[in-house]
């Protein structure tokens, strides 16, 4: 079959009306950003430091400056807030946000409110598989507690991390102020949240096991 001049020139121009239309759904998907969600306590709300001076904020900058894969961040972090809270409002936050990355660090209030290590593993392995249902990849920020509340104790609750991190294939970072916590002048007058200039620090803690996940 002879293909004639007119032929080609209309095959040409339905390629060239093909590439058009196609062009937006491929900026579309070159775009399209990973949201990284963060769901803590006061450790990731910036307590009591200049606003936008907080790890979170910090990591938010980071990724906004990052080539490649763009990314960003949602802090749905509160003062005072617990696992069982936070479990409450992880769902409607999935269906918001949609993350690719949910990092949960929670666990503290609990621990200092006497929350048994159990009850604090049941809600925080409710949010890594509502998080996981919904197609998010999930990192766990661990904590400590302070001496008084006794050897046992503390290895317990580390011990629902560690265990949690094995059962679900999350990666775990298993003292978010590690490096932090007994550094002179990096820890606030109340011995519990790091200073603003302690936060590049608490970053640099999270940063090596979140970074593979974007």
């Amino acid at each position: 079959m002879r293909v004639t001049g007119r032929g080609r020139t209309i095959g040409r121009m339905g390629m060239l009306l093909a590439w058009l239309l196609l062009l937006p759904v491929l900026a579309c998907a070159k775009g399209q950003a990973t949201t990284v969600l963060v769901l803590g306590d006061s450790l990731s709300a910036a307590h009591n430091i200049p606003a936008g001076s907080g790890w979170v904020d910090l990591l938010g900058k980071r990724l906004s400056t990052r080539s490649g894969s763009p990314a960003q961040v949602v802090n749905a972090s509160m003062s005072g807030e617990t696992t069982a809270g936070a479990a409450t409002r992880l769902p409607g936050l999935l269906a918001r946000e949609k993350p690719g990355v949910v990092v949960i660090a929670l666990g503290g209030n609990d621990a200092l409110r006497g929350l048994t290590p159990a009850q604090i593993r049941a809600n925080l392995e409710k949010m890594i598989v509502a998080s996981q249902q919904g197609g998010a990849k999930v990192l766990m920020l661990g904590i400590d507690v302070p001496p008084n509340y006794g050897p046992a104790y503390r290895q317990r609750l580390a011990a629902v991390y560690r265990a949690l991190a094995d059962q679900y294939k999350v990666p775990l970072l298993p003292f978010l102020l590690e490096g932090v916590a007994l550094q002179p002048g990096m820890m606030q007058s109340d011995g519990l949240h790091p200073t603003a200039g302690a936060q590049p620090k608490v970053l640099s803690n999270v940063w090596p096991l979140l970074q593979p996940l974007l």
